[in-house]
């Protein structure tokens, strides 16, 4: 079961380690403007705002979790091999929102399926994910290695055996019996969506992805035209995802030492001066491993303390739509409106313009939580 779990986790994020750095630099090779570039990329934000939802309210509602993952994987990858007929601006939109509508289904089930599956052996979710990094980081280093011998046009066949890939441990998934979730108490969702804090909440996490927008949109063409070549960008976004694992490592700690009130501005703060350093000092390698570092910060810590933080207010009637939410609302919305935001910037200015703007909207989360921000019921209760 152990390997049944942990092989769609491996694919899944492959995929993603081989679409974050490189799918732009395949846009901009491909003749699209920097614009045009960011639309495209939002996309695989944007079917967060509404996937996810769709999705976990069909799991809930029919309880065949595996057969929608199954679903979800083999229509993303035939939706994605519109790619190959080079269909222009609008139909590459229209290939990339039906792809990512069905592949951004995929891992909200399938973290639901896993946490079912393990029961009472919950512990053991911290080993079965992290074959998810792995993925990612294997997948980042074999594709920017093969792109230093191969045309950046080769990219769409090369994510082909991901797909399989994908698409084969997602049949390896033994079924569940078909179980619903019993009914919530009315009104309750409200008055949690409606608190202060859980406000404060969202508006930090929407902004951390706003400012998001410039790193998973031009941070490979940023460091090209710093002169870095296409493996040297596939080891550094690399290096961000170890750090992150470090941190997932040692986040127990933190959190028994500090409140999420002070990890959470820690976090903000660090991932202010992770944009500055990107946009002024990319090339001194030191400053820009350093600012990669960070990225523990930047994604690690504020993903680990959110998981935390819904579970703690949304309670469990309303965890998964909690869940949901916090995609759909962070995520979605905000990781889209971040790449768009930044083709402007990009377009109108540089790559640097962009992670300026990241650092400003950093800046207002800051002080967004610092005013608003209150730990959850959990931490209440444990103090």
């Amino acid at each position: 079961m152990y390997w049944r779990l942990s092989n769609l986790y491996f694919w899944f994020f492959a995929l993603l380690g081989g679409l974050l750095p490189y799918w732009s630099l395949y846009l901009e090779g491909q003749g699209f403007s920097y614009l045009q570039i960011a639309t495209l990329m939002a996309t695989i934000q944007l079917t967060k705002v509404v996937a996810p939802s769709v999705w976990g309210w069909l799991g809930d509602r029919s309880g065949q979790r595996v057969r929608l993952v199954r679903f979800g994987a083999i229509t993303g990858s035939l939706f994605f091999a519109g790619v190959f007929l080079e269909p222009g601006f609008y139909g590459l939109l229209l290939v990339m929102l039906a792809f990512t509508f069905f592949w951004n289904a995929i891992l909200p089930l399938y973290e639901v399926i896993t946490l079912r599956a393990l029961g009472k052996r919950r512990d053991k979710y911290g080993k079965v994910r992290l074959w998810g990094s792995v993925g990612f980081i294997g997948s980042v280093a074999l594709i920017g290695g093969l792109l230093e011998f191969v045309p950046i046009q080769s990219l769409p066949w090369l994510l082909l055996p991901v797909f399989a890939g994908i698409a084969l441990s997602a049949f390896l998934v033994p079924s569940e019996r078909g179980e619903r979730k019993p009914p919530a108490p009315k009104g309750s969702l409200k008055a949690i969506v409606t608190h202060p804090s859980v406000v404060a909440f969202f508006l930090m996490n929407f902004l951390l992805q706003v400012s998001h927008g410039a790193y998973y949109t031009f941070f490979s063409i940023h460091l090209e035209q710093h002169g870095y070549g296409k493996l040297a960008i596939g080891l550094l976004w690399s290096l961000g995802v170890i750090a992150e694992i470090g941190l997932f490592l040692v986040m127990h700690r933190l959190t028994a030492r500090f409140t999420v009130r002070q990890i959470v501005i820690g976090a903000l703060t660090l991932t202010m001066i992770r944009w500055m350093l990107i946009a002024e000092m990319t090339g001194l390698l030191p400053v820009l491993l350093f600012a990669q570092l960070l990225h523990a910060a930047s994604y690690g810590a504020l993903h680990a303390v959110s998981v935390q933080y819904i579970q703690g207010f949304f309670g469990k009637h309303h965890h998964g739509q909690g869940q949901a939410l916090y995609s759909g609302l962070t995520f979605g919305a905000g990781g889209a409106l971040g790449a768009w935001l930044s083709g402007f910037l990009v377009d109108g200015f540089s790559t640097s313009a962009a992670f300026w703007g990241g650092a400003m909207a950093m800046a207002i989360a800051t002080v967004i939580t610092w005013r608003k921000l209150q730990p959850p019921p959990a931490e209440t209760a444990d103090a």
